[in-house]
């Protein structure tokens, strides 16, 4: 009996540890997507660079409004076991969208 509730709290522990680790990814994915963005790269280049940093089957929002650049990561983290439950975990990042300068000097 308590063999079978061992296992399933030990599923459920190294269950935990993969949603944090994805977790940090999806932080990840959504900063490098924002910073991309706000360089001046085109949504295309840095909706790739985020998808590439996110987790697989991620899902990558961003846009820019205000002089903000915006990029959301979700992802739904499943149990491991056909039919499971899973957590939705993502993140949010903006960063401000740099100007060119011009005259080159100060």
């Amino acid at each position: 009996m308590v063999l079978p509730a061992l296992v399933v709290v030990l599923v459920l522990c190294l269950w935990s540890v993969t949603v944090v680790g994805q977790q940090l990814r999806c932080i990840d994915a959504a900063r490098t997507g924002a910073r991309a963005l706000a360089r001046g790269e085109s949504s295309a280049m840095a909706r790739a660079a985020a998808q590439q940093a996110a987790p697989d089957g991620a899902v990558v929002t961003l846009h820019s409004a205000d002089g903000l650049a915006v990029v959301e990561v979700r992802y739904a983290a499943g149990l491991p076991a056909p039919g499971g439950p899973s957590v939705q975990i993502g993140s949010r990042a903006v960063a401000a969208v740099e100007s060119e300068v011009e005259g080159g000097g100060p």
